[in-house]
């Protein structure tokens, strides 16, 4: 009995759920943190939520010592959702899947793009991309869903060149994506 198909089925669909469930719950604390205010203030809210969430999982681990029994419910409903994201793992030939894009990739295109600009436009991120041949028939909200999925914060509005409209802020760019410094020369 080939065992590969099933096994990889699950392994991929697991490993896409645990990522996708880790990328929102960053975003989600991400979002407690506030612009009108500075320094410590600005992050009460994401701590605020980090800290929702260890409570959450505290009580959920309070529960399943309480009554065992929880973890065949959970584990089952984890197994059944695995089994239907790995779906196309085992359907297709890996030649015909489109690659995910690289985090690092796109941000390093969205600060091009920015070129010392507080912001720039999802519309004009687009074009440059169809202008080099990807998002053929991609609209704005399809970039801006590939975009959050990867983590990167967008605005509903955005000024750029006295235009509001949906964009990514340097700001944001540098708090999420943060840039490594080169290291100063020592003095000789």
């Amino acid at each position: 009995m080939n065992l590969h198909r099933p096994a990889t089925r699950l392994t991929t669909g697991s490993h896409r759920l645990a990522t996708g469930a880790l990328r929102r719950t960053r975003r989600w604390v991400g979002r407690g943190r506030r612009d009108d205010l500075t320094g410590w203030k600005s992050a009460i809210g994401c701590w605020v939520r980090a800290g929702l969430l260890l409570g959450a999982a505290y009580l959920l681990a309070r529960a399943i010592r309480a009554t065992p029994a929880i973890m065949w419910l959970l584990t089952g409903l984890w197994l059944t959702a695995a089994w239907r994201t790995g779906r196309d793992a085992t359907e297709e030939p890996a030649e015909h899947h489109t690659a995910e894009p690289d985090t690092d990739a796109v941000v390093r295109l969205l600060r091009d793009l920015l070129a010392g600009a507080p912001a720039v436009h999802l519309s004009t991120a687009l074009t440059h991309l169809q202008k080099h041949g990807h998002g053929e028939g991609w609209k704005v909200t399809d970039l801006r869903a590939r975009l959050e999925a990867l983590g990167i914060p967008v605005h509903p509005k955005v000024k750029v060149g006295g235009i509001p409209t949906r964009g990514v802020r340097a700001t944001d760019l540098d708090r999420v994506f943060p840039t490594q410094a080169p290291p100063a020369e020592q003095p000789r």
